[in-house]
């Protein structure tokens, strides 16, 4: 249990909704694995209202925060970013820095010939790590073409249904959580699954890392998300 006292310094998760988020308990379980007087809190906040919750961080006191759908797209244009989708926020003295960590888990994955599937904020971030990488989405070019890929990315949020056959040899890295249809999908032709909790995990820890300069406790990090 997080104790909040007049000192704890204060990090959240911008989006809406945020209810279902597991970012709360991982990081919280992270701060209290380094002993830190830290503190991390969900707020909710509606498309109309996000230029003012990204102006508020700094007034409010916050070291930073994380964000999520539908606004990372909108708050790239709020902070001091190259990115054009953020989900990590880093209060300076001088202004809000954006910052995207969503592909961190690429690290060590095959991706000489990727596939992305989706147009939302976190398909744009995996875009920009992985430029070379085809693109689909329903508002784009469909249906997905997969042959010859070694990754594919599904950055969609459906879980009800297989956007995307992915086979042995090939290897899907999943976003939403928990498992979607893709992914069961995936597994049962024989294709190797990165998790939507293993994208959490990778990304978070990454935003762990810039807002304490300490390095993550993955190990941690994981358990609490599997606890849920």
């Amino acid at each position: 249990m997080t104790l909040i006292s007049g000192s704890t310094r204060l990090v959240g998760i911008i989006g809406w909704q945020v209810e279902h988020s597991l970012s709360p308990q991982m990081h919280n379980a992270a701060f209290a694995a380094f002993g830190l007087d830290w503190a991390y809190v969900p707020l909710p906040t509606p498309p109309e209202r996000v230029a003012d919750a990204v102006r508020g961080l700094g007034a409010l006191g916050f070291v930073g925060a994380n964000v999520t759908s539908p606004h990372k797209l909108a708050v790239a244009a709020l902070c001091v970013t190259d990115a054009p989708s953020v989900n990590t926020l880093v209060v300076r003295d001088n202004g809000v820095e954006g910052w995207t960590t969503d592909a961190a888990v690429l690290s060590g994955l095959p991706s000489a010939r990727s596939v992305i599937v989706g147009d939302g904020g976190a398909a744009i971030a995996f875009r920009q790590a992985l430029p070379h990488a085809r693109q689909f989405s329903r508002r784009g070019v469909w249906p997905p073409e997969t042959e010859g890929a070694d990754l594919v990315i599904n950055a969609t949020s459906a879980r009800d249904e297989v956007v995307v056959r992915v086979g042995a040899g090939q290897t899907l890295v999943d976003l939403p959580y928990p498992e979607t249809e893709t992914a069961h999908a995936a597994r049962r032709a024989g294709a190797d699954v990165v998790t939507g909790l293993d994208v959490l995990v990778a990304q978070g820890a990454a935003s762990f890392e810039l807002w304490t300069g300490l390095p993550a406790p993955i190990d941690v990090m994981r358990a609490a998300v599997e606890a849920k």
